[in-house]
Formats: structure tokens, C-alpha cells, sequence
């Protein structure tokens, strides 16, 4: 399921966009999101955009930090 959909115009470099988006799709899958069209994962990107919107994109960084958002333990 890509990230990109969930941008409305915003850019990020193509490496943050890569590691944003390889969290987003574990942090869906280990919520059980599957569809797109889901209120709960767009709640997910948004957060993990405006998580990365601080200029912090390590994946482990943000996937912890998407993760407590989402009281999901690593």
C-alpha cells in the first residue's frame, strides 16, 4: 500500500519518502490494515508524515515513534 496518495502536495526527498513508506506499511500491517480506503489508515499516514515533517526519517526512529503513537509495542 503506497504513501504517496496520503501526501496532499507535500514533498519530502526521495530517500525519506522510501523509509517513510516502508513504515507505514509495517505499521499497518501490524495494526491489520489492509484497505486504503480506511479512516484508521489514513490516520496512520498522516502521523507518520507529520512525524517525518520534523526531518528525523531513520526508519526505526520513526517506526518506534509511529508505533507508541499507536500504543503498538515493537
Amino acid at each position: 500500500m503506497p504513501l504517496t496518495p496520503f501526501l496532499k502536495g507535500r514533498i519530502f526527498d526521495p530517500e525519506a519518502l522510501a523509509a517513510m513508506s516502508v513504515v507505514f506499511v509495517d505499521v499497518c500491517g501490524r495494526l491489520g490494515l489492509r484497505d486504503k480506503a480506511d479512516c484508521a489508515t489514513h490516520l496512520v499516514a498522516e502521523k507518520i508524515i507529520e512525524l517525518a515533517s520534523t526531518g528525523d526519517y531513520d526508519e526505526k526512529t520513526l517506526r518506534g515513534a509511529a508505533l507508541r503513537v499507536f500504543d503498538v509495542r515493537e
